[in-house]
């Protein structure tokens, strides 16, 4: 499967991370306990550490690709 469907859909999860992180923003703003607290900053964390995962991946695809052409 050629990197460019790859990279598109690793761009989708990018974006639901962003969204993922306006979310836990917004909860944040209006929670009323720990435990949501602890929801939202789950949620928050996760979305930092999946962002970078597929950023990550995308760079790979993007130099295996460079790699290839050349």
């Amino acid at each position: 499967m050629p990197a460019n469907p790859i990279n598109s859909t690793l761009r989708k999860v990018i974006q639901m991370c962003h969204e993922m992180l306006e979310i836990a923003d917004h909860g944040d703003k209006y929670r009323e306990d720990k435990g949501c607290g602890i929801v939202y900053g789950l949620l928050r964390d996760n979305a930092y550490k999946i962002r970078q995962l597929a950023e990550k991946e995308i760079k790979a695809h993007q130099k295996k690709f460079k790699k290839n052409t050349v």
